[in-house]
């Protein structure tokens, strides 16, 4: 695929208006996005969400119904597979148990008419890349799942295509091996500076690798955005409740900039919404506020412990008061915090929400 007819600051893949339908089934509506030269992207989303569908339909294996997918300035939408610029890794592996991992790495050489000299090479520079240079006589039956993972991944970049598409790639795996091989995955990508785009369902697998993540629901993008901006201002109630955990809270609004959670009022921005309008009060438990507070500060509150569970580095207490009723908040509590303050099942302290961090969303939100 020739870049030649990219020009400077477009966008590298371009996807619009795609639709694709299974009979009556709409598994992606009207996506459009745009991913840029040397990006790392996650698709990240429950199961039939569509991700994958949406993976599959830029690397033309499942063709859209309706609209287009452009790569490097050129139409690919109606290309079979095998005439558009990708490498692509299953969640499978899907090595050929039959062949050598040398020659597993080497296929997608040896189909483009290489001399074997440049393959043995080529074959020898990639096993190198991704850790196991002493493998290559190897059969895949031999390796680990992390180290098939990885010929997976050097026999996708053989060829050196243009974009990277990786599907679930590392959800067979132990968790051990999962972290370890994401950290790798992701330098592997940063030094070869390939477009790679990765289909995931672990917010945390999307929040450590990617450059942007696209959460999708049920067809559709929620939102698009780095890690850090779908963490810290997820757009609807639905990323807000996928990534991380978050407290959701009934209140209405009580004028411009306060909303009432139970008999507390609470001083936060209420993005120009109706007096009385009802809304679901969103903050993070890491974001609630025990340590060094008065009653004079703003959204401050008495609660009292009911509840303590130990997450390994920090505490997640579960707090309850007279003046927010049947709405309880949790809070993480760092380990210090907690070996600091003494704080115990039964202990009342008094509790801040910065307003900073408090989100709203209209109506009332379901959550599991």
């Amino acid at each position: 695929m020739s870049e030649a007819q990219q020009a400077p600051g477009e966008p590298y893949l371009r996807i619009s208006g795609l639709t694709k339908m299974f009979g009556p089934f709409a598994a992606l509506k009207d996506i459009s996005l745009e991913i840029f030269e040397g990006e790392f992207v996650c698709f990240l989303g429950p199961s039939g969400c569509g991700k994958t569908t949406l993976l599959r339909a830029i690397a033309g294996l499942d063709i859209q119904t309706t609209g287009t997918v452009e790569q490097a300035g050129c139409d690919i939408s109606a290309l079979p597979p095998a005439e558009r610029d990708f490498g692509i890794v299953f969640q499978s592996y899907a090595l050929f148990p039959n062949m050598s991992v040398a020659k597993n790495v080497a296929y997608g050489l040896e189909n483009r008419k290489m001399s074997k000299a440049d393959i043995r090479r080529r074959v020898n520079e990639l096993l190198e890349l991704v850790g196991l240079p002493e493998q290559g006589d190897k059969y895949p039956s031999q390796l680990s799942g992390g180290q098939q993972q990885r010929i997976a991944l050097a026999r996708a970049i053989a060829v050196s295509p243009g974009l990277l598409l990786l599907d679930e790639p590392l959800s067979a795996l132990d968790a051990k091996v999962r972290v370890h091989l994401r950290h790798e995955v992701k330098s592997l990508q940063r030094r070869l500076g390939i477009t790679t785009i990765m289909v995931t369902h672990d917010q945390e697998e999307a929040l450590t690798m990617a450059d942007r993540i696209v959460v999708m629901d049920h067809g559709k993008i929620e939102q698009i955005g780095t890690p850090l901006e779908i963490y810290r201002e997820p757009g609807t109630s639905f990323v807000a409740d996928f990534i991380g955990t978050m407290n959701f809270v009934p209140g209405s609004v009580r004028g411009p900039g306060r909303v009432s959670m139970g008999e507390l009022e609470l001083v936060c921005d209420t993005d120009g919404l109706a007096d009385g309008a009802h809304v679901t009060i969103a903050v993070r438990p890491e974001d609630i506020v025990v340590q060094g507070v008065t009653a004079e500060d703003e959204n401050v509150y008495p609660a009292q412990v009911c509840g303590l569970e130990f997450l390994g580095s920090f505490v997640r207490a579960e707090l309850a008061s007279e003046v927010t009723g049947e709405s309880r908040l949790l809070a993480d509590l760092s380990i210090n915090l907690m070996r600091h303050q003494s704080i115990a099942e039964g202990d009342s302290l008094l509790v801040r929400v910065p307003k900073e961090h408090i989100r709203i969303y209209r109506g009332s939100v379901s959550h599991e």
